[in-house]
């Protein structure tokens, strides 16, 4: 079978692509490598009527829509893209090839966290990065900001707003300057200027943070600014290459998810490292719909074709 769309990525993007697509009356095939970035988190926020709905639970929902509609999902790793006869194949590592005549790529992007023993294992529970995300759920605790560049001035007073116990460890943050010093302490901010060596947890739990000099300063949470590494492999294989900088990367495409390669359309995260859940799946539904506008105009234009060369034919 030649899909009209294969979708690769099975988070928020991929699914109401899937979802919109299918019920579009398209051919659908997601193929999903089931590595959730949002796996460690006990509940995703900010999504009308689907807060604190555990980010498993919200993706075989998911999942059930888009079957229901008339979609294919199955669980597998692209290993390889490319054209071919006009349309666009990817090979599964199992071994298993499909074509389509677009592709969609929501594979997201990858966390790269600070290197600090500990620390990944808190990851999504204790180690925090958006206070938006879990920020309510810390609310009035002693919070701990991992600084790592000027920026994190800027999150200790983000985060200054769910408590007024926050501790900036500068780590391998600049010192704040006289101003910035100011504003730090009317907040009632306290800067500690030595590095983390360790994250601290008892019985799973964080429990505070070990500095250098073996210091151990108490939180119930810490705060980390991680790397946002867009998942572009597969899309390296098509020639697009991921763009970034010391925060990160993402594959560049136009507003409505159309890429520099013929047929390649990205969503999510993997194009907008700021996206969360709803607004990762709001991108999901709006290249849908420039994506089935494309195919249509295409349809046109072979059926213009066709009809052309009907007439000519029976002169």
């Amino acid at each position: 079978m030649t899909y009209d769309v294969i979708v690769i990525g099975g988070g928020p993007a991929g699914l109401s692509a899937t979802v919109a697509l299918s019920r579009a009356l398209r051919k659908v095939l997601l193929v999903d490598a089931a590595e959730p970035r949002n796996a460690p988190a006990e509940g995703i926020h900010n999504y009308l009527t689907r807060d604190g709905v555990p980010p498993a639970e919200f993706r075989e929902l998911g999942r059930a829509e888009a079957v229901r509609y008339g979609a294919e999902v199955i669980d597998g790793e692209v290993v390889s893209a490319a054209p071919g006869d006009g349309l666009l194949g990817v090979t599964l590592a199992d071994g298993r090839r499909f074509d389509a005549r677009r592709l969609l790529v929501t594979t997201g992007l990858t966390d790269e966290l600070p290197d600090v023993p500990g620390l990944r294992e808190q990851w999504g529970h204790g180690v925090l990065h958006c206070p938006y995300c879990h920020g309510y759920e810390v609310r009035g605790k002693a919070i701990g900001i991992l600084g790592s560049d000027p920026m994190s001035l800027h999150q200790a007073q983000m985060w200054r707003q769910w408590s007024d116990d926050i501790t900036l460890f500068l780590h391998t943050a600049p010192a704040p300057d006289e101003t910035q010093a100011r504003e730090l302490a009317a907040r009632g901010i306290t800067v500690v200027p030595d590095k983390v060596a360790e994250v601290v947890a008892t019985d799973g739990s964080l429990t505070g943070v070990r500095l250098t000099d073996g210091t151990i300063v108490a939180c119930d949470a810490l705060v980390v600014a991680p790397r946002f590494v867009a998942n572009a492999g597969v899309l390296g294989l098509l020639g697009l290459e991921a763009t970034g900088n010391e925060r990160g990367s993402a594959v560049a495409a136009e507003p409505t998810g159309r890429t520099a390669v013929p047929g390649v359309w990205v969503a999510g995260n993997v194009a907008d490292q700021m996206a969360q859940v709803v607004s990762a799946a709001a991108a999901g539904l709006h290249t849908a719909a420039q994506l089935n506008m494309d195919l249509i105009t295409e349809e046109v234009q072979q059926a213009v074709a066709g009809a052309q060369r009907s007439a000519a034919s029976s002169r």
